[in-house]
């Protein structure tokens, strides 16, 4: 069995995001890992050379100007680095550059490897996810944060990013089946310095809409962003963090005024938010995948 790891990354340098560390965390399982770098010039190419592992190729890549509007550029580089993963290989493991895995999952998912890769059925592993927002000491628990998604999938070119590169479907828009594993991938896009995230979501207006969940800098006239103004549902993280951002935590230098128990919903969602707390069951879900159930 064999598998290669892929991402994609453009301007990690300019917006820092931690593409080191989500790469490493998932290196231990591939045997290879390809990186699709997008065109810009603030050292992220450089960065992606400093892990010094072999086991990463780059393939240097042009952002596609037509493909801005809802993020579809997103699905095209992703496509690329799936691409370029030789027939070879049986797994590929796809990971975004504010994404990283705990290493206290690495031997359960090497195991679910083995264990699901003849089974035809399935074309993908499912991961549950924890959206850190803010700070590293919060995540974000509404309706607006998929609960989970695809993150490895068989090697079969059918298999296309879909959309913004949040899942996976075949070519013709019909959904994966996927087996959930025992593992759960950190999500860390919104926790960084409030200016720079600030010039990050400026940034995504070329690619996102300005009213977009993936903006949200609407109203906000002040040149940091205000992480307190932005979300709607918090709650307190209490487990540890992958050994690789160790260093980003330890050097957090701002605090903003989170609370998590301030909820800035409709009626509708209100209702919908503690109903998926009492019964750890979120209504009218739009899953990206079907779930293989073991008969």
């Amino acid at each position: 069995m064999k598998v290669c790891g892929f991402s994609f990354v453009k301007n990690a340098v300019k917006f820092d995001y931690p593409v080191v560390e989500a790469i490493t965390s998932i290196l231990p399982v591939c045997d290879k890992f390809i990186v699709a770098v997008g065109d810009c010039d603030d050292g992220t190419r450089e960065l992606i050379e400093s892990i010094g592992s072999d086991k990463i190729e780059i393939i240097d890549t042009v952002w596609d100007p037509t493909l801005r509007e809802k993020g579809r550029v997103l699905a095209s580089e992703t496509n690329k680095a799936f691409d370029a993963i030789p027939a070879g290989y049986d797994w590929c493991f796809y990971i975004q550059g504010d994404e990283v895995l705990h290493e206290k999952y690495l031997a359960e998912i090497e195991k679910s490897l083995h264990k699901y890769l003849n089974i035809k059925e399935i074309d993908g592993l499912i991961m549950n996810y924890t959206h850190f927002y803010g700070t590293y000491d919060y995540y974000a628990d509404s309706r607006q944060w998929y609960r989970s998604e695809i993150r490895i999938i068989k090697n079969n070119k059918v298999i296309r990013s879909w959309n913004d590169a949040q899942g996976f479907r075949w070519k013709d828009g019909t959904k994966l089946t996927g087996k959930f594993i025992d593992a759960t991938m950190n999500h860390y896009g919104w926790v960084r310095p409030p200016k720079l995230m600030k010039d990050k979501l400026e940034g995504s207006k070329q690619y996102w809409s300005v009213k977009s969940k993936h903006v949200k800098t609407e109203g906000q006239e002040t040149e940091e962003f205000k992480y307190e103004e932005g979300i709607d549902s918090l709650q307190r993280f209490n487990g540890d963090h992958p050994k690789v951002m160790l260093s980003r935590i330890t050097n957090l230098n701002w605090h903003p005024q989170l609370s998590i128990r301030k909820k800035k919903f409709k009626a509708r969602y209100f209702v919908l938010y503690w109903f998926e707390k009492i019964f750890n069951y979120r209504p009218f879900e739009n899953k990206h995948f079907i779930e293989f159930k073991e008969s």
